[in-house]
């Protein structure tokens, strides 16, 4: 296709043109590939691997083959990686989640309901079954499934009514629905336990405002891998600000490839590893490292009357606020907002945050909504970053949390116990904005 659409597999004229031969596959059970669809499973993997030996064995191939892509035909570079295919040199992941529980499915154990919507649309007709009958038993299933019918959030949702009633609808979605905690099934499709069997050069991007699905799978990428790596976090066509096309950064990508396809000398392994570019102040800007050695860490504790401050508060008050489950659509939910002072000077953000806060419920679980925002002096704002936790999941992995990474397994639901003050540990997705002289950070915390 022309234009920017449509090119996630990476943009074949401009390949083709410089030399590379551009392979576009169907995945098991999409498209013309016959077959039971996969889900990214361990079938995918290998069939991914095969694929990779099969490119390399053609007259065409002189036996070096990368990958590139954004979205699926990224997160699918990791995946493959992780099989160590021998004829796979590169990777280029652009936006790649690394943990499909937690980046993709749940957020903080909220079902991110609304991107699965239309997915079954893309797969061959009757290729799509449901796969969570290779992890649970039928009885276990039907169990799950009756429990599921007297949830309100179920009865309330036609939609989710029928996908549960109906499994071969959307039969993700439906596996979604019967697993909603972490586990082999979400393992099974996640890189994040195996990135450090990853032994080709990676070059992994991603844009600042993918918070709600990729933007994690970078920096934890970032961290697993052990092999030659670079990355860049950047904007897209679709944000504010200095921005690339996903298709103008392809040729970064040349770069990469020339170096590690071809054995030419781009000097792209001469410069730093990290690339940013620093909302706000929007210039570029090279690291060594992530989070930044320099970090000075700093707390800002919740004040009366609004008030976002490093100032720790004399005494502790309460602020509240009534969640409508029924809200209007376009009608704002409440919620309460915590804004700093004016800075007197720039002030930049970069790197992860993290909310914590006691709350005291009237039902036995809610959902959290955190977005953090640059408010201009002329009252204008621009999102920077959100995160998101569902009550019932607020148990700690102690072991593997930090204080600006807590860490939930996701592995039961645990309600809340109602008129009593429960902590909530919010892991926000990272971020890099410069908040001008006169700006103030918002903090918003919503019901929904």
């Amino acid at each position: 296709r022309l234009g920017n659409g449509g090119q996630e597999a990476g943009d074949t004229r401009f390949f083709v043109s410089r030399g590379y031969v551009h392979v576009i596959a169907d995945t098991r059970g999409a498209g013309d590939s016959e077959g039971i669809y996969q889900f990214q499973g361990p079938q995918e993997q290998q069939d991914g691997y095969d694929l990779i030996e099969w490119i390399a064995a053609q007259s065409w191939c002189d036996g070096n083959v990368g990958m590139l892509g954004m979205s699926y035909f990224a997160v699918v570079q990791l995946l493959i990686a992780t099989q160590r295919p021998p004829h796979l040199k590169a990777i280029a992941p652009f936006e790649a989640y690394t943990d499909r529980y937690r980046h993709s499915v749940y957020h903080g154990g909220i079902l991110n309901e609304g991107f699965f919507h239309q997915w079954w649309e893309h797969l061959s007709i009757g290729a799509s079954k449901p796969l969570i009958y290779k992890y649970l038993s039928t009885n276990e299933i039907n169990s799950r499934r009756e429990d599921l019918y007297q949830q309100p959030e179920i009865q309330e949702s036609p939609y989710l009514h029928i996908q549960l009633k109906y499994e071969d609808k959307n039969p993700l979605l439906f596996d979604f629905l019967i697993e909603p905690h972490d586990g082999p099934y979400y393992w099974d499709r996640s890189s994040y336990p195996n990135l450090d069997k990853i032994n080709v050069p990676t070059l992994m991007m991603n844009r600042w405002s993918g918070w709600p699905i990729h933007l994690a799978g970078a920096f934890q990428a970032w961290e697993g891998i052990r092999s030659p790596k670079k990355m860049y976090i950047v904007e897209t066509e679709w944000t504010s600000g200095p921005k690339r096309p996903w298709r103008d950064h392809q040729d970064i990508i040349l770069r990469w490839y020339e170096h590690w396809l071809k054995g030419n000398d781009t000097g792209m392994m001469d410069e730093p590893p990290i690339t940013l570019l620093i909302r706000g102040r929007n210039d570029w800007r090279h690291e060594l490292e992530w989070p930044l050695a320099r970090t000075q860490w700093t707390k800002f504790w919740l004040h009366p009357q609004g008030l976002l401050s490093p100032e720790v508060p004399q005494k502790a008050t309460e602020e509240s606020f009534s969640n409508d489950p029924y809200i209007p659509p376009g009608k704002v939910s409440q919620g309460l907002d915590f804004v700093t002072q004016p800075f007197e000077e720039e002030v930049e953000v970069t790197g992860p945050l993290a909310l914590y806060m006691t709350a005291t419920l009237d039902q036995p679980d809610a959902t959290w909504f955190v977005n953090i925002k640059n408010r201009a002096s002329d009252g204008s704002t621009k999102v920077v970053t959100k995160g998101w936790p569902r009550a019932s999941h607020r148990k700690l992995d102690t072991a593997r949390s930090t204080p600006s990474k807590p860490y939930h397994p996701h592995d039961e639901s645990v309600p809340v116990p109602v008129g009593e003050p429960a902590t909530y540990a919010i892991d926000i997705r990272d971020t890099s904005m410069a908040f001008q002289k006169g700006h103030q950070l918002v903090m918003e915390i919503r019901g929904q």
